[in-house]
């Protein structure tokens, strides 16, 4: 297996003066390699749709959204929970990045995550994970799960400390 369980990618060279729009959808090995990568118990089925243009400054706009589901462990029960993940994506590519040094903070948090470029291919697979990382249940929980824990020490008797029998025989007590 590669460091990538999506190894989706489109050529810069290979986007038409139009852009290109494409659709793609997981395979059974793929989805099984991003369960594994995604440490949860299943993704059954993963699909994206997008749109690369080519913008100002030698650049490629991708955007796109995801569908997919999957089923996790439950926080409280480790019994299987189904998920659905609707989410959407924006990457701009560029072959060389210049931040300036004096921007501000939320003009960073406000623009589109901008990228490298890197060996002329826009890494859509790479997207698609991490945007599916990001956007599954961080907290699983079935509706029926209780948690009833409790801690074995609170049911112990209280220990009594050996301080309380000497300040009981302090002058005054």
């Amino acid at each position: 297996m590669t460091d990538q369980p999506l190894n989706w990618s489109e050529r810069s060279i290979d986007i038409p003066a139009g852009g290109l729009q494409r659709s793609r959808e997981a395979t059974p090995e793929e989805c099984q390699a991003i369960a594994q990568a995604l440490d949860i118990l299943k993704v059954t089925s993963l699909s994206t749709s997008y749109r690369i243009n080519a913008i100002a400054g030698d650049g490629y706009r991708l955007r796109g959204t995801i569908v997919a589901a999957v089923e996790q462990a439950c926080v409280v029960s480790l019994e299987p929970v189904n998920g659905n993940v609707n989410a959407e994506y924006e990457v701009e590519f560029f072959p060389e990045i210049d931040l300036p040094a004096d921007e501000e903070e939320a003009e960073i948090l406000d623009a589109a995550e901008v990228e490298l470029l890197e060996n002329g291919a826009i890494p859509v697979g790479r997207i698609v994970y991490e945007t599916l990382a990001a956007s599954l249940n961080p907290y699983p929980r079935r509706p029926d799960a209780e948690f009833n824990w409790q801690d074995p020490k609170a049911a112990e008797p209280e220990k009594v400390s050996p301080f309380a029998a000497l300040s009981k025989l302090k002058p005054g007590s």
